[in-house]
């Protein structure tokens, strides 16, 4: 199988593109009407004068993780989209200011300024792109052979999330093998890794319908996304269920011999700090049994933008939202522990410090130990270590 992606089935990207930004152009109308009648909040101003809502320096960003690993072979643009800043993005909660906090403990959620904001931009929108959802599923339930696979529904989505993005002043930055995501022939399985609710929107600003992505049953209630979701036909899973996941596969399995992309998060949920956790089993073993290639994409600072503790966004991601489309791995002749650890590679190449993984503790007191030993064999007369120590006189 050739390296590349997907070759587009019935109403392919371009023409699902065209054809749900028609159908949601009120949504479009609205943005620009809402720009000129609404603005965010102005960034709060630190007594010294510098700009909350934007890069916070922490003593211990150097320390948060390794820098990303260089990995050959990028891309067209052989360059990284990581912009080398070591300081974490994060808002403390003092920077953050809520406004509102409901719950408390691990389950806290809060609401600033900006958050308020953005909660505004989804009230105005959102009704124009449900109605788009549903003149969409109309017209195709009326024309079944129209549009099979969901590509122009699904398409309102992807249109919805760039008008919120840019309204939010939080679209990213994309680099890296983005026009091969066009181009090609075979199924494939689009990977990334998983740090906020914000990482589904800011995805569809690189991936064209159509494609299903691969989701926890959960979010069936939310609105706008449930209705995406079921509508479009994407693969929901109920982890506590055996015959969910056994038919997830079995529906995976199903689009890609179709010829249809999937997108899946291999951490399997969201992670709470940022940083990339271990893969769960089985997400790469459609693309073995298929033969599929996978496309690791790389979605930086999310997690700063919209935390875990988050209702909404807290500050405006323009100026550090990163997206970066790997090549794609072949999947034939490999095991999955072997495309795992090729795609991790991949995934950490392009993410920040703060959202490496930390050594294990293992390693830590390892190197604490021997930073201890050195001071004491300093003292002791400058013995290297591994010499015995002599009890002193």
């Amino acid at each position: 199988m050739t390296s590349g992606y997907c070759r587009r089935t019935g109403v392919d990207g371009r023409a699902a593109t065209a054809a749900a930004a028609a159908a949601i152009l009120l949504v479009l109308g609205a943005a620009a009407g809402g720009a000129s009648a609404f603005a965010p909040p102005p960034p709060t101003t630190r007594a010294g004068g510098a700009r909350l809502g934007r890069v916070v320096v922490r003593p211990s960003a150097a320390a948060a993780g390794p820098g990303p690993v260089p990995v050959p072979g990028l891309g067209p643009l052989g360059v990284s989209t990581w912009d080398g800043n070591t300081e974490s993005r994060v808002l403390s909660d003092e920077e953050v200011a809520p406004i509102i906090r409901l719950n408390k403990g691990d389950k806290e959620k809060v609401v600033n300024a900006f958050g308020l904001w953005t909660l505004a931009v989804s009230v105005l929108t959102a009704p124009f792109w449900m109605a788009a959802m549903y003149l969409v599923d109309a017209y195709c339930k009326a024309n079944p052979d129209w549009d099979p696979n969901m590509a122009v529904y699904d398409g309102t989505g992807m249109v919805w999330s760039k008008a919120w993005l840019t309204m939010t002043m939080s679209y990213p930055k994309i680099t890296g093998d983005v026009d091969r995501l066009k181009e090609g022939n075979g199924a494939c399985l689009y990977v990334a890794n998983h740090a906020s609710w914000l990482d589904i929107p800011v995805l569809c600003t690189v991936l064209d319908p159509p494609f299903k992505f691969i989701s926890k049953k959960e979010l069936m209630g939310v609105p706008c996304i449930g209705q995406q979701l079921t509508g479009g036909n994407h693969i929901l899973i109920d982890r506590s269920d055996r015959r969910s996941q056994l038919r997830t596969f079995k529906d995976s399995i199903g689009w890609l011999k179709k010829g249809v992309p999937l997108m899946a998060f291999p951490e399997g949920k969201r992670s709470d700090d940022g940083r990339l956790a271990d893969f769960k089993g089985g997400i790469f073993s459609m693309a073995v049994k298929t033969g599929a290639p996978i496309v690791p994409i790389s979605v930086a600072n999310t997690h700063a933008v919209m935390p875990a503790n988050a209702l909404f966004p807290v500050q405006a991601g323009g100026d550090m939202l990163r997206v970066h489309v790997h090549e794609a791995i072949e999947t034939e002749g490999l095991t999955e522990e072997e495309i795992g650890a090729k795609v991790r590679e991949s995934l950490l190449s392009m993410l920040p410090p703060d959202q490496q993984p930390l050594p294990p503790r293992e390693e830590v007191e390892k190197e604490i130990a021997e930073e201890i030993l050195n001071q004491v064999v300093e003292k002791d007369g400058g013995k290297k270590k591994g010499e015995e120590l002599q009890p002193s006189s």
